[in-house]
């Protein structure tokens, strides 16, 4: 090489160099983010918001999802501790996996941040951001109880519940908040649940997977319905009401004279906003994962330059080893009467053309 390539190459390396060094001085660091997996919009949802709201605040992101495999998330987490994250946003897939990890978290001076799942059997979570899941299971009731009056309060209806999974935390949350409503409704026989199946471990759908949710309502409707109508269902998320509408489909409801069952919902999906537009869906509760996504920023950048954190919760979230100060959010009940103003025009969460 002579010596004037020499010296090019020197000052192309040098300019390099000093881009990288500026790109990298200009970011706050590396926040990394695991989520349980990348088949439900929900997840794809929070993972894009929460890129966008970090690099607004001058982050670099380190986004991973699990697929629901618990040892998968474990090491993802582990891999972004070893390359240096200053903090961390996990939403659990198990919750109760992450004590040594996160030891080993707090030697290193990591911020952890338990996003929309709740962390446990740990003292190493700095905070707790989510939805009021006591609060979706009270809506997720109510709209039952609300639409059971509509149609004439006729008395006694069947009902079905459906749980979510039971390492999550929030489906626990949620199925105390419904049955605050429906339990007074069940207990005078106004509610019939033929199937008999009531408690969380009876009704729980491992993994959320609405295909388990087809399964179990098939199976309902075959053993305890073959001559009478099921009125409601209470669905604890979107994802197993589409199984569930799949399964009711596939016997009839819908068709004619045998008009959909009562059914809720939670996350409003957008294929789930629109089985609401067209009957097939009662009712989902609105969580916006675009502020989730700006508090759980501001929960990152506050902690790490050591300003004060918001937190609107000091009592509710016992993880076993400490009570986390938590952010929580409203949800919103969707149905058809607001779908539109509730969806479109006050939050522009979908566009209208979306929802044809």
């Amino acid at each position: 090489m002579t010596l004037r390539k020499m010296a090019v190459a020197a000052a192309v390396t040098s300019v390099m160099a000093l881009t990288m060094g500026s790109a990298w001085a200009q970011s706050k660091g590396v926040v990394g983010i695991s989520l349980p997996n990348k088949t439900e919009s929900r997840w794809i949802n929070d993972g894009n918001s929460l890129v966008a709201a970090l690099k607004e605040k001058g982050y670099t992101v380190d986004l991973q999802y699990a697929n629901y495999d618990v040892p998968t998330q474990v090491n993802q987490v582990e891999n972004m501790m070893t390359k240096g994250v200053k903090a961390l946003l996990i939403a659990p897939i198990d919750g109760k996996t992450f004590s040594d990890t996160l030891a080993q978290a707090a030697k290193r001076g990591i911020k952890v941040i338990s996003y929309d799942r709740l962390i446990s059997q740990t003292k190493n979570v700095d905070y707790y951001v989510t939805f009021d899941n006591y609060q979706v299971g009270v809506l997720q009731g109510q709209s039952i109880v609300s639409n059971w009056q509509k149609r004439g309060s006729k008395s006694p209806i069947n009902l079905e519940i459906f749980g979510g999974s039971t390492d999550d935390n929030n489906a626990h949350m949620v199925y105390a908040g419904g049955m605050s409503v429906l339990k007074p409704y069940i207990d005078s026989g106004k509610f019939v649940v033929r199937s008999k199946q009531l408690a969380m471990d009876k009704v729980a759908t491992p993994n959320w997977d609405g295909a388990t949710a087809q399964a179990r309502m098939d199976n309902v409707m075959s053993a305890f319905y073959g001559g009478a109508r099921l009125d409601a269902v209470w669905s604890p998320n979107d994802g197993l009401a589409i199984g569930i509408i799949s399964s009711l489909k596939g016997v009839g409801y819908g068709n004619g004279g045998q008009p959909m069952p009562i059914i809720t919902g939670q996350d409003a999906d957008l294929q789930n906003v629109k089985a609401i537009i067209r009957g097939d869906q009662t009712a989902t509760v609105f969580k916006d994962t675009r502020q989730l996504a700006r508090v759980a920023a501001d929960m990152v950048d506050n902690s790490l330059a050591g300003k004060t954190v918001t937190i609107n919760d000091t009592k509710s979230y016992n993880n076993g080893a400490k009570i986390v100060p938590t952010y929580l959010i409203k949800p919103i009940l969707v149905d058809a009467g607001n779908w539109k103003k509730a969806l479109v025009t006050d939050s522009q969460y979908y566009s209208e053309a979306q929802l044809k």
